[in-house]
């Protein structure tokens, strides 16, 4: 019993674990000079995470297609809508068909959101 209680709580704690910095961030250049705020908007610049890159963002896709494919784990972290990803849970990944489809899409990328 303590072993699934402790094996509940582990896989509880996995799936809330929050990921940082896997989008882009903005940053604006702003300096104080004699009282004067000086904000040059022309050297914006985007810092992405290294984990932000496609080639990363495939893998990442391939991996939780693999091992969480029936909760589209996928679909989630590419961002498809709710509804469908929701309807992917119900019919199982659409009676494997859906799923085989996402496993294409992820392997040649033409899945929105690679």
């Amino acid at each position: 019993m303590r072993l699934k209680i402790t094996l509940l709580f582990a896989f509880v704690m996995l799936a809330v674990t929050n990921t940082y910095a896997g989008f882009p961030v903005q940053r604006t250049a702003v300096a104080t000079v004699n009282g004067v705020t000086l904000a040059e908007e022309d050297t914006t610049e985007v810092l992405t995470s290294p984990a932000a890159t496609a080639a990363d963002k495939q893998v990442v896709a391939l991996l939780l297609w693999f091992f969480l494919g029936l909760f589209a784990a996928h679909r989630w972290y590419l961002g498809s809508p709710i509804g469908w990803n929701i309807l992917y849970i119900l019919t199982l990944g659409g009676l494997g068909i859906w799923a085989i489809v996402d496993l294409i899409d992820l392997i040649t990328k033409n899945y929105p959101g690679l």
